[in-house]
């Protein structure tokens, strides 16, 4: 435990110390404001200088204030303690059906995530399946998966929110099928791999044994693809959660974390937007540490190295 925890505990403190190192100069300009405001006595560095100087050279040259910059209620950068007081004030003290609550918000992503991700991963495993048993479909499927993926989301997302709008179809649907638009592409490019990944040699052993298509499939190239398969899906929960956390912004959505990230756009609330990132970050963590969970157990049934 002590070889794993020390390496990733120092790499965190460096990143932490580097970011409240960043929120000096970043706060720096808002500080100084603020203080001029309340009548603080500040550093001769008039409206002038501050538009001429850098942010570093601004807050080199007024450390009394750098304590400011890390107290503020909407900093241009949230200092972390202030990302985790929201994370913990929005999850903890608040009540789950609260709007306020992100874990609320987190249910309702997690619900169009979850969708997607099953419409993309069956969908993906099908053609996965048609493009290595038809050489017609491997050289026209493919090719058209992997153009789709050249397509930016952003601007994909309002075309099929507004077509399936007009055809009365919304709410968790649309967002859903953002993420299977996005999921469904590891998937396939994973089982293909792993659906010819068989030597030739245990092909042609079958083949002496004279094993049909379908025997071959469920003997050989299904349970071979499934290390594959699930190093896809572990790529694949993380897009589709990313599918519904963007179909969500369209939309102008009030539920979900995509909604909280809108909504402390609009009203310049940074520390909301930050948690609301961090938030997203752990849902992805727990969603790929899930799958690795289930493909270390069915690797161990299977007699795979796990």
């Amino acid at each position: 435990m002590r070889r794993v925890l020390l390496p990733v505990l120092s790499v965190v403190a460096v990143i932490v110390a580097l970011w409240y190192l960043a929120c000096v100069p970043m706060n720096m300009h808002t500080a100084l404001t603020e203080a001029e405001r309340a009548g603080a006595v500040v550093s001769p560095t008039g409206a002038k200088a501050r538009r001429d100087l850098s942010a570093i050279g601004l807050a080199l040259r007024n450390p009394a204030q750098w304590a400011d910059t890390l107290t503020q209620a909407k900093p241009r950068l949230p200092a972390p303690h202030q990302v985790l007081v929201e994370l913990w004030d929005t999850t903890v003290n608040k009540k789950i059906t609260s709007k306020r609550s992100l874990v609320f918000h987190g249910w309702v992503t997690l619900s169009a995530t979850l969708l997607g991700f099953a419409i993309g991963t069956l969908a993906g495993i099908v053609l996965a399946i048609g493009i290595v048993h038809s050489r017609a479909m491997d050289m026209s499927v493919m090719p058209w998966a992997i153009a789709s993926q050249t397509i930016p989301i952003l601007a994909i997302a309002p075309m099929i929110i507004v077509v399936l709008n007009s055809l009365g179809v919304q709410g968790l649907i649309p967002k859903a099928i953002i993420s299977a638009y996005l999921s469904f592409f590891p998937v396939v490019v994973g089982m293909v791999k792993g659906l010819r990944s068989p030597a030739g040699m245990q092909l042609d052993l079958l083949s002496t044994y004279h094993a049909s298509r379908a025997q071959v499939f469920w003997l050989l190239r299904l349970p071979a693809s499934v290390p594959y398969l699930f190093a896809s899906l572990k790529v694949g929960i993380a897009a589709s959660l990313i599918g519904a956390i963007v179909g969500e912004l369209p939309t102008g959505a009030v539920r979900g974390l995509g909604a909280r990230l809108l909504s402390g756009s609009y009203y310049g609330q940074t520390i909301q937007i930050w948690s609301a990132l961090f938030a997203t970050a752990i849902l992805a963590a727990v969603l790929v540490a899930l799958i690795a969970g289930v493909e270390r157990l069915t690797l161990k049934r299977m007699g795979m190295n796990g």
